[in-house]
């Protein structure tokens, strides 16, 4: 019985770690990764699109980017939305190709980019908090109701533990991971 929310528990964290990977991979390592750009909005017919549909972007090194919109007519847009983006750079307009020089990290930047990855790594712990609540109360309810055995629910509660704490290790790996790649002079 309790399998049932092992399942759900192992569900919403792995949605979890995976929204906390999609937040960490915008912080600029100091290395030009498409990543960097892949989700940023741009104005692009009468509505905002992901970068990362309208256009190719492509590293050939570790300190540029080139982004190449499929539809030339964009191209000003595109171009428009990486200037006002919050990573401040300044693309080179090289005929139907966005260059952009990826400035290695200072030491203030540095810092505050492990700031921000620490704040993104409590939300995630948070949103694992979350889930492991809401599947734990529904254990209780299912338990009160009679549908499961006081077994079951103590049970259900330590392998919805285990999951958890599997999960809070991964955060933590990722984000030791993440931080050693932005202090990588």
């Amino acid at each position: 019985m309790y399998q049932e929310f092992v399942d759900k528990i192992q569900r919403r964290l792995e949605k979890a770690l995976l929204e906390f990977k999609e937040d960490i991979n915008v912080l600029q390592t100091g290395r030009a990764t498409p990543a960097l750009l892949e989700e940023l909005e741009v104005e692009a017919y009468n509505t905002k699109m992901p970068l990362n549909q309208l256009a190719a972007i492509q590293s050939p090194d570790p300190r540029t980017l080139f982004v190449q919109p499929w539809d030339k007519t964009i191209i000003k847009n595109v171009e428009k939305a990486i200037i006002n983006s919050p990573l401040k750079f300044s693309p080179v307009l090289d005929g139907e190709i966005l260059r952009i020089s990826i400035p290695p990290l200072n030491e203030e930047k540095r810092k505050e980019l492990i700031k921000i990855l620490g704040e993104k790594t409590e939300k995630a712990r948070i949103r694992v908090r979350q889930a492991r609540e809401e599947v734990l109360n529904e254990v209780k309810k299912r338990e009160q109701a009679g549908e499961i055995t006081k077994d079951d629910k103590f049970l259900s509660k330590d392998k919805i533990q285990e999951k958890v704490n599997q999960a809070n290790k991964k955060i933590e790996e990722i984000s030791r991971q993440k931080e050693g790649n932005i202090l990588n002079i």
